[in-house]
């Protein structure tokens, strides 16, 4: 039986580490060319959407925020990093160990856990396991792959075996 704790904090964790790696890409890119660091760190792929160092922010919220609550934990709230690589990577790795610390014991057999979100003022409450699957993770790979597009688009060297922690 696979369990809440197996579809959580190690997939969240693989997929920053493949960040982690397309972030240190980017910075000895941007080194290689004599580019300014804003051009990438403040890339979109259209006007209206949040900008490359969102994305990471946002891919390192859902993976923080869902372990915690499914663990039945607060959200720690952390502040946004200063927009630069160095900054970067440290909030990847720093959600990282976070994932490394889940307590399976307070995760495992929660499914039906009662999640309560809220989203611009608004309250919702919905179960564990739906939340993980149908909201969490979705809302992750959304912004993990729109970092990973932006860099790409940008002319960074990146693979699949960057963007999947492999390579």
């Amino acid at each position: 039986m696979t369990t809440l704790t197996q579809v959580s904090a190690p997939v969240f964790a693989q997929g920053l580490k493949g960040l982690l790696g397309v972030l240190t890409k980017a910075q000895a890119h941007v080194e290689a060319k004599g580019l300014d660091p804003a051009s990438l760190i403040q890339a979109r792929l259209f006007p209206d959407m949040f900008p490359f160092a969102r994305q990471v922010n946002l891919a390192c919220e859902f993976a923080k925020g869902a372990v915690a609550r499914l663990s039945g934990d607060e959200v720690p709230a952390w502040d946004d990093p200063e927009p630069t690589f160095e900054a970067l990577k440290a909030r990847v790795e720093k959600t990282i160990a976070f994932l490394k610390e889940a307590d399976a014991a307070k995760i495992d057999g929660q499914e039906d856990r009662d999640i309560t979100l809220v989203r611009r003022g608004v309250e919702s409450v919905v179960k564990a396991q739906p939340y993980l699957l149908e909201q969490a993770l979705p809302n992750f790979y959304f912004h993990l792959t729109t970092a990973y597009a932006l860099l790409r688009h940008n002319g960074v060297e990146v693979g699949k075996k960057d963007f999947l922690g492999t390579a």
